[in-house]
């Protein structure tokens, strides 16, 4: 019967095609740490709660007022890396941001993810 191996080969490029959609679908450990921060001073608590780990879940509130008293915050000149096998996205630029008629600006830094049922979450600042 040679039906056998062709449905073998079907399966198998199935597979493979199933597997590489997932792995498209999950964002980068250095996209969520953006998206993240995004949300942060757009104060989208819908997003910050989806990216964010379930060991800062208690300072949910927190992150979601963190730019409260601000106005016009944006990111401004932002680029992520992260090493394989780490759990730290150090970051280059800064969130700009206005308190009445005076700019602020705040470096980023560096924060800690983890991976979550096969997503990368935002975990705080890390050292």
């Amino acid at each position: 019967m040679k039906i056998k191996p062709v449905i073998l080969l079907l399966f198998g490029i199935s597979l493979l095609l199933l597997q590489s959609c997932a792995s498209e679908n999950q964002q980068s450990p250095e996209k969520v740490v953006i998206d993240y921060l995004q949300a942060k001073i757009n104060r989208d608590g819908e997003t910050i709660q989806k990216l964010l780990c379930a060991e800062m879940e208690t300072y949910l509130e927190r992150e979601m007022h963190t730019f409260e008293t601000v106005s016009d915050a944006e990111l401004r000149d932002t680029v992520c890396s992260w090493e394989d096998g780490s759990d730290v996205v150090r970051c280059e630029g800064k969130i700009v941001a206005s308190y009445g008629q005076e700019q602020t600006e705040f470096p980023l830094g560096a924060y800690r993810v983890v991976e979550d049922d096969g997503e990368w979450k935002w975990c705080g600042e890390a050292p």
